[in-house]
């Protein structure tokens, strides 16, 4: 079958993968995903790109397999740019979309996991044609760009046998508690939620329902397996205190959790192209700016790159082209260039 549908992309081979993967709490878990493999010949040995997307919902009805299947994928344009470059892409759907369980959205480690463990399914799928040593590179923007940088600083220790020669991340949430404040009352109030519920799906004793009132359990209840818009539409100018009775952001054990999922205390051991829209809405650009200072400061290769993108999702239609062009001087070894002091 053609995922993409709508998308003009003959001649690619898509397989639906099932893996083992790990969770938060370093338990084994199963994550789905999608390998797509271009069906023309590679001279040598295909590169693959694991493609992270950003923020689809909650449900397991808007997992990227399933959204591929369906042709409303949002990120198909970019999944095809990759593959008109003769690339394989392999697409995870994250820990509890598409296989049981709630999405543990935007909760770092479980991300960078499935990230790097669609990349390993990806090289064994039986009559597989991709080699486990090809070259090998990840790209992401928003909760993608989560992903892809909680994959640079996991490669190092969880799949170091990966040949990874490059993560590209943009607009990155690199401090969810920063990002959920910053939503509190806003008109994209309902991605702090899901935040929360991510969470409190990947760390129960935190017991989110606890901290909410009547109004709040009805709301989650009826949101908690909703699209984007669903969230986004369902909470927005809507705070907090609208929705509890004590605020759990302020609670020490969720921002011990949080602070679990807080980018850059390790560093990568790839070059890292970072990027970010200079007046995003929803993610910060000062988020952005503190990350590249901080891989910097790890002595990280980092090339920085802002866009002047009035909200999020411009940032990510003015990155796509420059992105992939930055992947392709990774497959090609040419070396990184660096925009650090």
């Amino acid at each position: 079958m053609d995922p993409l549908l709508h998308t003009p992309m003959p001649g690619v081979k898509a397989t639906k993968v099932v893996y083992r993967s790990t969770n938060a709490r370093g338990e084994a878990n199963t994550v789905s995903g999608t390998v797509l493999v271009p069906a023309a010949p590679w001279l040598g040995k295909r590169p693959v790109v694991g493609y992270a997307v950003g923020t689809h919902g909650l449900g397991d009805a808007f997992a990227p397999s399933q959204e591929m299947s369906n042709g409303t994928e949002t990120e198909a344009s970019m999944v095809s740019g990759l593959l008109g470059r003769g690339w394989a892409v392999a697409v995870t759907d994250y820990e509890g979309l598409g296989t049981p369980g709630q999405h543990t959205y935007m909760v770092g480690p479980a991300m960078g996991h499935a990230v790097l463990d669609v990349l390993r399914a990806a090289t064994r799928l039986p009559g597989g044609s991709l080699a486990a040593d090809a070259p090998m590179a990840v790209w992401g923007y928003s909760q993608g760009g989560a992903a892809a940088a909680w994959a640079a600083q996991l490669h190092p220790s969880y799949a170091p046998e990966l040949p990874l020669v490059g993560v590209a991340a943009g607009g990155v949430p690199a401090d969810v508690l920063a990002v959920a404040r910053h939503l509190d009352g806003g008109a994209f109030f309902g991605l702090a939620v899901a935040a929360l519920i991510g969470l409190d799906a990947a760390h129960p004793e935190l017991d989110l329902n606890g901290y909410l009132n009547d109004v709040g359990r009805q709301l989650l209840q009826d949101n908690k397996d909703d699209s984007l818009i669903g969230l986004v539409t369902g909470f927005a100018l809507k705070n907090l205190a609208d929705i509890t009775t004590t605020n759990p952001l302020e609670a020490a054990d969720w921002q011990d959790r949080f602070a679990h999922s807080r980018l850059g205390a390790t560093a990568p051991s790839v070059p890292v192209l970072l990027y970010h829209g200079e007046l995003d809405e929803i993610i910060p650009y000062g988020l952005g700016t503190a990350l590249r200072d901080r891989y910097c400061a790890h002595g990280v290769p980092v090339q920085w790159q802002s866009f002047p993108a009035t909200d999020h999702i411009t940032g990510v239609l003015l990155a796509a082209a420059p992105a992939t062009d930055w992947l392709a001087t990774r497959f090609h070894g040419r070396p990184p260039l660096t925009t650090c002091p």
